[in-house]
């Protein structure tokens, strides 16, 4: 594959262009009011897997957003790679926090990023990152290259819960029958020093409401005479940690995955600046559960989290209110062993118990998944390593990620295949966050190291058998 950079040099900023385009489309699958933007970019992404050279691509209708599915079979008796992906992307809210409209790309070049980097919602998670994978296929079909069969799913649905998607893969065993699963919806450690995440965390999402008196009242009539749901809410939420910062959930723990010393102390090889952290995130210190480091509190340890909350009158000016309800949307995040299920329930159960007198409680679950964790002397992952090496010029570090991706533990159950997990972002792509951006450098790299898994996945294979 010695003329991969020669292709990437002549095409890229074709490549770079057409995923401008892509970033255009306000596809947010949590706001019914994109539902044709969403329609639009499935179209959109079907369209880009035909010009890449897949022989077979459909558009399958869900009881939801559809999925894309392509595929380029070139041989039965070859092993198979599924690519998996989304094409909806995160609210883009607050809107005011941009420095560009969050659906107008603009590439701006920054100290991190020389080459430039694309600012859009979804630059990095996910459209960027599966782009990288239809234009490494196109690289491979007109160069003939393309060592074994490639199969695509991209999903309308992954920040939403994937829902639609966990059907369509229990109805499809023989349609996406893989060897393999490749997915590029995760980051990297930095530019200089490439990873491969081996560890997802599981999340449970839920929503609470706690409802007080039968509608808002006047606060000097009412004041300290009736419960404030917003009171009573903020000291039940605070209640969910103890001075340690550890999960005062009953049972929380029980199942939760103890890393041995020696683990521990291979995570702590990873680089990582503590200072430069913290000067990121222009924060004064970090904080999190005691005994553990930064780097293990975000992805071997569960954790639990506020992600929204509101209640009463926050409009302009005053209004003296005690609202009737109050409001707040809380995940967990998850580790080996911990149950979606068991812990929403868990959740729920305490949640209902700690409220006082006055107010009634409801937790709402919304959705969940498991957590996963790729073995490193797997032929996927050694495939992997020999990839980034091949482009980077050095061993990627193998490294546990606190995100979650709740179909990969499906994908094992129904396919019975593993999934690897290829990430080219870095975790200052503000993700999820005003700003997100892709550096232009990392969508190229990507491209051209992604054509080299296909290689070394069909050699160690084939070595194997």
């Amino acid at each position: 594959m010695q003329n991969i950079k020669a292709y990437l040099n002549q095409h890229k900023e074709r490549f770079i262009n057409e995923l401008i385009q892509l970033l255009k489309m306000p596809s947010v699958s949590a706001d019914s009011a994109y539902s044709q933007d969403v329609l639009d970019t499935a179209e959109a992404f079907a369209t880009s897997l035909k010009n890449a050279g897949c022989d077979v691509v459909e558009i399958c209708e869900t009881q939801g957003y559809p999925i894309v599915y392509g595929e380029k079979i070139i041989d039965k008796n070859l092993p198979t790679v599924l690519v998996y992906g989304h094409y909806d992307v995160q609210p883009p809210d607050p809107l005011d926090l941009w420095d560009s409209p969050p659906f107008e790309p603009v590439i701006k070049k920054t100290e991190l990023h020389p080459d430039g980097a694309i600012y859009a919602r979804g630059a990095s998670d996910d459209k960027g990152q599966v782009y990288m994978h239809v234009k490494a296929l196109e690289f491979m079909v007109a160069n003939n290259e393309l060592p074994c069969n490639v199969k695509f799913m991209i999903e309308g649905e992954e920040e939403v819960g994937s829902e639609s998607l966990g059907a369509f893969v229990k109805e499809n065993h023989e349609k996406l029958a893989n060897d393999i699963i490749l997915i590029s919806d995760t980051g990297m450690i930095a530019n200089d020093v490439p990873s491969i995440t081996t560890g997802l965390r599981g999340l449970s999402y839920v929503e609470v409401e706690v409802t007080g008196p039968n509608r808002d009242l006047h606060s000097g009539l009412y004041g300290g005479a009736v419960a404030n749901p917003i009171n009573i809410l903020a000291k039940m939420i605070a209640s969910l940690h103890d001075e340690n910062n550890h999960i005062t959930i009953p049972g929380f723990y029980d199942k939760v995955d103890e890393l041995s010393r020696k683990e521990r102390s291979a995570m702590e090889k990873a680089p990582f600046n503590l200072e430069a952290y913290k000067a990121a995130l222009d924060i004064d210190d970090v904080f999190g559960e005691s005994s553990y480091t930064t780097n293990e509190r975000n992805s071997i340890r569960p954790t639990l989290d506020v992600n929204g909350i509101w209640g009463g009158y926050t409009g302009e000016g005053a209004k003296t209110v005690i609202a009737s309800k109050a409001h707040a949307k809380i995940s967990m995040r998850l580790v080996p062993h911990q149950d979606w299920h068991e812990i929403t329930q868990l959740f729920k159960t305490h949640f209902e118990n700690i409220a006082p007198p006055g107010v009634k409680v409801k937790v709402i679950p919304h959705h969940g998944g498991e957590s996963y964790v790729t073995p490193i002397d797997s032929i996927g992952y050694q495939a992997a390593s020999k990839a980034y090496e091949t482009t980077f010029g050095k061993a990627p570090v193998p490294k546990r990620n606190g995100g979650s991706i709740p179909i990969v533990p499906l994908f094992e159950r129904e396919l019975g295949s593993k999934s690897i997990l290829m990430g080219f972002g870095l975790d200052s792509n503000a993700i999820h966050s005003p700003n997100e951006h892709f550096g232009v450098w990392n969508f190229l790299k990507g491209i051209e190291t992604i054509p080299y898994f296909y290689k070394y996945y069909t050699e160690l294979l084939s070595l194997g058998s």
